[in-house]
């Protein structure tokens, strides 16, 4: 394969030099996959296939009378919002169970059930507690914790018409009267996903848009239950600080026993960190210098965000970190994990070992992962690793030397202390006062996964370095978070090489004041994708404090390479809650122009945020830059307005 075929796959020179071992091995990856799946079907691209019911497939063609309906006479624009909306019932699914087995360990620790969890940040239980409504004076940690977990598990199932507890305490009153004007609030998220299953049920609802808002009711549950994962894994293994630590292929150490944990929930992955520590001595009886942990994909963002473990690779290139030869045990829990693992671990001597109940891969090794014996359960997998060590093959063992030093763990709470360095007062007006003032334009968050339609890493590196040239502060979560940390950008040598003059000097301001010796990046790493939770809580934060709404703010989001039903269901909800929203590849809604338009155009006058569909990199930045100025201009003119009027910029923007 050519340099430049190989360039056309990814920008990751770890992956590249990994991509002519698969090659020289003759080792199917992803990349062959995609291009045997060439050409991909048009009706299915589109969105204008509907398998709903088991009359079908029906294949739409919207210009040949007769074809133009289903066999039911659902319409093209019915059947491409019926299927946009299951995406987001997939995703919801996804972010929310994972909050509700967070919810259900911290209850079974606060009652004695679960020994080896506790509650680690007493000072965020409080706050939470506080936040819904849980009376905290005088009463014992793990009474109040029994309660928060209570009302977290409440929010998947109660049965009478409030909004959902957690996302209400977090929203501003803008949005929270326009998610009720539109009647998107969900009353319970389990709820709201099966309403929405029964929503687009064969003979049910036909209106697209009635069944685009019903989508969107659902990805508000899905935020809801986001921020119950984030919450509540904060107060189990802590609020994430600054750490530093490193990215790509070239953190696996040959001469240790290396663990690679992959997925999403961080029940399994905390306890494997604290049990590796307890059987170091036990791997060096077998020869090893240590033990070595490594993360993909947001498992790994987890606990890189806690404990500093370094990240291997992310969601695209998952298959190759097994190809180094030098991954003793995969350990997956749920979501994102590629069923090709396992067959690129039949090539080595990689023991691929399932966890949980819901994600079995055929030919793994099953350890079901308990809680009340988590610590115990943690130990039994590790020590599968030891035993794997054994049997490496030390001439297949091949460990790209790339590797990025990263500074991560930048939790909401630890970036207002970052702020609070330089005004303790009001830490979120660090931010907008930069704004206003012109020294930066505005925040991007860039997140979502990898897909193989683009160019691996790269769009998201294009992006990313043009806003910050053009002065743009951002941050960023999941699999794009990994991206950055493989290429440097969450690092000193980030800000050095790529950030302009307004946000070099805004970066370098809050450096000076954090006390940090390692530096601070040009991006800053929030968390895992349930962690865009505290995306949506900062731009609520900001926009507080400028006394407008989340729609008026210089606030943008992309998502390069979207792939999964969470990304759908974690767009949907940036868009109603008022940000432009770029995606780097298409959606399955061509199909309808009605759909097509709601997403791109109508969103915006109902909600203030959009879709932007575009797949060329430098054109997305710039779309997005525009957006930031636009808002930032009508922000700063309506500021001047306020002040000469001695009205609030929110009065001046609704005059």
């Amino acid at each position: 394969m050519s340099t430049q075929e190989l360039n056309r796959r990814t920008v990751d020179p770890a992956a590249n030099e990994m991509l002519e071992v698969a090659e020289e091995a003759q080792i199917k990856t992803a990349w062959d996959r995609y291009k045997a799946q060439q050409p991909q079907c048009k009706f299915g691209q589109t969105g204008i296939c509907c398998r709903i019911c088991i009359q079908g497939p029906c294949r739409i063609i919207p210009s040949k009378p007769g074809q133009d309906k289903g066999i039911c006479g659902a319409d093209v624009f019915t059947i491409v919002a019926r299927n946009l909306v299951r995406y987001i019932a997939g995703g919801a699914s996804a972010h929310s169970d994972h909050g509700r087995e967070i919810a259900n360990t911290l209850l079974h620790a606060a009652e004695g059930h679960a020994p080896d969890y506790k509650v680690t940040d007493k000072d965020k239980l409080m706050k939470v507690a506080g936040r819904v409504g849980i009376e905290t004076e005088g009463r014992e940690v793990n009474d109040i914790a029994r309660d928060v977990a209570i009302k977290a598990l409440m929010d998947f199932g109660k049965y009478d018409s409030e909004p959902v507890v957690w996302l209400d305490s977090y929203l501003d009153n803008e949005r929270k009267a326009k998610f009720k004007h539109t009647n998107i609030m969900p009353t319970a998220i389990d709820r709201a996903i099966v309403q929405l299953l029964h929503e687009t049920h064969v003979g049910t609802d036909a209106d697209p848009v009635n069944i685009i808002f019903g989508g969107l009711r659902a990805s508000l549950a899905d935020l809801d239950g986001e921020n119950i994962a984030t919450d509540l894994s904060d107060i189990l293994f802590g609020t994430p600080k600054p750490v530093v630590t490193e990215a790509n292929l070239g953190v696996i150490d040959k001469d240790k026993i290396n663990i690679a944990v992959h997925g999403h929930n961080p029940l399994l992955s905390q306890m494997i960190v604290y049990a590796s520590r307890e059987l170091e001595n036990e791997a060096k009886a077998v020869g090893a210098k240590g033990i070595n942990l490594v993360g993909i994909c947001c498992t790994g963002n987890e606990v890189l965000m806690r404990e500093g473990v370094p990240t291997a690779t992310n969601f695209g290139s998952q298959e190759l970190a097994i190809m180094t030869g030098a991954i003793d045990a995969m350990i997956m829990d749920v979501q994102c994990i590629a069923p090709a693992v396992k067959e690129i671990c039949n090539c080595f001597h990689t023991q691929l070992i399932s966890t949980s109940a819901i994600s079995k891969i055929p030919g793994s090794q099953h350890i079901e992962f308990n809680e009340a014996t988590a610590l115990e359960d943690a130990k039994k997998i590790i020590r599968i690793a030891i035993e794997q060590f054994k049997h490496r093959n030390q001439a297949l063992i091949k460990i790209p030397q790339y590797k990025k030093k990263v500074i991560g763990g930048f939790s909401l709470e630890a970036m207002f202390d970052l702020f609070s360095k330089i005004n303790p007062d009001a830490p979120v007006s660090v931010l907008t006062n930069a704004i206003v003032s012109g020294q930066i334009k505005g925040v991007c968050a860039l997140i979502g996964c990898n897909n193989q339609k683009t160019t691996h890493d790269d769009s998201f590196l294009k992006i990313a370095k043009e806003l910050a040239k053009n002065d743009v502060f951002m941050v960023t979560t999941g699999c794009g978070a990994g991206a950055y940390a493989k290429a440097g950008l969450l690092s000193p040598e980030g800000v050095d090489a790529y950030a302009g003059e307004g946000l070099k000097s805004f970066i370098k301001e809050l450096e000076k004041k954090s006390g940090l010796d390692a530096g601070l990046p040009l991006i800053y790493h929030m968390g895992s994708c349930v962690d865009n939770s505290r995306i949506a809580n900062l731009w609520t934060a900001m926009a507080k404090h400028l006394d407008i709404s989340v729609a008026q703010l210089p606030f943008v989001g992309s998502a390069p390479e979207a792939m999964s039903e969470k990304a759908v269901a974690i767009g949907s909800w940036f868009v109603s809650s008022g940000i432009p929203t770029h995606v780097g590849v298409f959606p399955p809604i061509e199909g309808s122009e009605l759909v097509y338009g709601v997403a791109t155009k109508i969103a915006r006058d109902v909600f203030g945020g959009y879709f932007i569909f575009e797949t060329d990199p430098v054109k997305s930045a710039q779309i997005l830059l525009d957006k930031i100025e636009k808002r930032a201009w009508k922000l700063k003119i309506h500021r001047r307005t306020a002040e000469k009027y001695n009205s609030t910029p929110a009065e001046v923007y609704e005059g």
